[in-house]
């Protein structure tokens, strides 16, 4: 009889709500979870989740589902940086799925900013060498096009210019086809400057109804691994 009333006691108990700090990822944004507190990932990317200006990306408002293949690429070597990569493998799958959507809800209102420098790389590519126009990927305004073409207005330069670097070393191994190694092979140092900074000068605004279409469960599609050109569906220009 004890027994019975214990049990009707426990189903009567109200069931509680998942704790909103560690179910959003802003444990591990704000303490490090698993990797530690010294490598919260606010210490570097900030409490506004803008970066720092320099080596760090912004990383508020990004897609979801681009952050969690960033992490995973870091924890698997496809991505290369001591420090990220040690935090990567330390972090449970679902502690990295649930910082990302952390950071994917953080809003990013641009601060008012002066006219970026004109980048015709950026705007239209170069026909010539087969270079296609960053805004193809990255938006014209550099907030991205799709869920695998993350923002790079509003990110720092000093950062896209690594990123760039480390493409054309291969260091960085996690575009479709190769096509940011093809890329930033036949840029020039000047162009890699010029591109950087007109990038990093957009807005950067992400297209936020954009978001229910690449639900987190989509995350598989390989254009998450990095930039590519947007398809185009049949029957349309």
């Amino acid at each position: 009889m004890a027994a019975l009333v214990l049990v009707t006691l426990a189903a009567c108990e109200p069931t509680r709500p998942p704790d909103p700090f560690t179910a959003t990822g802003k444990l591990v944004a704000l303490s490090g979870g698993d990797a530690g507190a010294a490598n919260a990932c606010f210490t570097c990317h900030g409490l506004a989740g803008r970066g720092d200006g320099d080596g760090a990306p912004r990383l508020a408002s990004i897609d979801r589902g681009y952050l969690a293949r960033q992490l995973d690429d870091y924890a698997r070597g496809r991505r290369t940086h001591p420090q990220m990569e040690a935090i990567a493998r330390r972090l449970s799958a679902a502690d990295r799925q649930a910082v990302a959507a952390y950071y994917d809800a953080m809003p990013y209102p641009p601060d008012a900013a002066p006219a970026p420098p004109p980048s015709t790389l950026y705007s239209e590519g170069d026909p010539a060498r087969g270079l296609i126009a960053c805004a193809a990927c990255h938006g014209r305004d550099g907030e991205g096009i799709g869920p695998g073409n993350p923002p790079l207005g509003g990110q720092p330069a000093a950062y896209l210019a690594e990123q760039l670097r480390q493409w054309r070393a291969s260091e960085r191994r996690n575009d479709p086809g190769n096509l940011m190694l093809a890329i930033s092979r036949q840029l020039t140092p000047a162009e890699v400057g010029s591109v950087a900074a007109h990038a990093a000068a957009l807005p950067g605004v992400p297209r936020r109804e954009s978001r229910e279409a690449f639900p987190p469960a989509r995350r598989g599609d390989p254009r998450n691994d990095a930039s590519a050109p947007p398809r185009r569906e049949a029957g349309r220009e």
